[in-house]
């Protein structure tokens, strides 16, 4: 169910990069999320708390999974020039392609209902966040990768369920007004 229609969602994703109306919108969610993700709240080496997540997801709405991961790397790419933080790794770049692609393939020319948010939410947490962020940190810095592991995992699950009501809230909130702007199918 999940990946029904993929194949016509992707080119329909991909040919977002050539509409001027969604290359518009795409450079002003690019923008938005650079300046979201520099507001974060740090935790410790290469952790932090922040609500840019949101901007992804609406990105992924929006875009789709094709599109979604060329403004992933854009964001990371531009945002690094802008705000650097630590070395640059194109691991980081990769996860958030990953990211987009995974809320993309849940989120993309769908009905977005509840276990569509908690599903994205629980596989981008823990795999991406988690296990592939541990391992670019162990990559990166002196400590092992059970350390960071350790520290995502706690930081992750104790963040997931104020994650989800956030994207609950902000989908509740939104999707009205995509739907009448056709960015996004009618949701009842």
């Amino acid at each position: 169910m999940l990946f029904q229609n993929f194949k016509e969602n992707w080119r329909s994703s991909i040919q977002n990069l050539s509409s001027t109306r969604y290359l518009a919108l795409m450079a002003s969610l690019i923008a938005l999320q650079i300046v979201v993700s520099s507001l974060s709240i740090p935790v410790s080496e290469n952790l932090h708390i922040g609500i840019s997540f949101l901007i992804v997801s609406l990105q992924a709405t929006i875009f789709g999974p094709a599109s979604g991961m060329v403004v992933a790397f854009i964001t990371d790419i531009v945002g690094f020039a802008l705000f650097p933080s630590g070395p640059f790794f194109i691991g980081y770049a990769f996860s958030e392609m990953l990211t987009l692609f995974i809320y993309g393939c849940f989120y993309y020319k769908r009905k977005i209902r509840i276990w569509h948010i908690i599903a994205a939410k629980v596989i981008n947490n823990y795999l991406v966040n988690v296990l592939i962020g541990s391992l670019w940190s162990t990559l990166l810095y002196s400590k092992g990768f059970y350390f960071y592991f350790t520290k995502r995992i706690i930081k992750n699950t104790i963040m997931l369920p104020f994650e989800i009501a956030l994207l609950f809230a902000m989908f509740k909130l939104l999707l009205p007004y995509l739907e009448k702007w056709q960015l996004v199918p009618q949701q009842k």
